[in-house]
């Protein structure tokens, strides 16, 4: 539960400051963190796939 409150006050903060960073900016920042999720799936995927 905590783990959960901790999520959603990131969330939040994440989201108020992309709503004042510029556009291409935001759209850096999300193409970011959406290649490091890719690569974590992947990871997560392989590591339990050779289990």
């Amino acid at each position: 539960m905590l783990f959960l409150v901790a999520a959603l006050l990131l969330l939040g903060v994440a989201m108020g400051s992309v709503a004042h960073a510029p556009l291409p900016v935001s759209l850096v920042a999300a193409a970011v963190i959406g290649v490091w999720l890719m690569v974590f799936a992947v990871r997560e995927r392989r590591s339990r796939h050779h289990s």
